[in-house]
């Protein structure tokens, strides 16, 4: 189920490279938001606090490859790239 937030127009902006590796960003970014929302019942990037990233990392992700974390990580830094952005103006 799809939440009603549009998570790729949210990182648009800050989407950078090849369409698959946008696509990737924005696949993951989903996934980081449904279980965000599910534990924290934070819906959308604006709610979220470093706490509920790092706790997808560490936790969600525990059973994970380390390739896996890393390109989470990555797609981490470009929701937060993004929310500084509006918050710089």
């Amino acid at each position: 189920m799809r939440s009603e937030f549009d998570m790729a127009l949210f990182l648009t902006p800050v989407l950078k490279g090849a369409h698959s590796t946008r696509q990737r960003h924005i696949r993951q970014a989903e996934k980081m938001q449904e279980a965000i929302r599910e534990r924290w019942g934070c819906a959308t990037p604006w709610s979220w606090k470093e706490k509920h990233v790092r706790w997808f990392l560490e936790h969600s992700l525990r059973c994970s490859a380390p390739a896996t974390v890393y390109y989470y990580e990555l797609t981490a830094e470009l929701i937060r790239r993004r929310k500084a952005q509006i918050v710089a103006g």
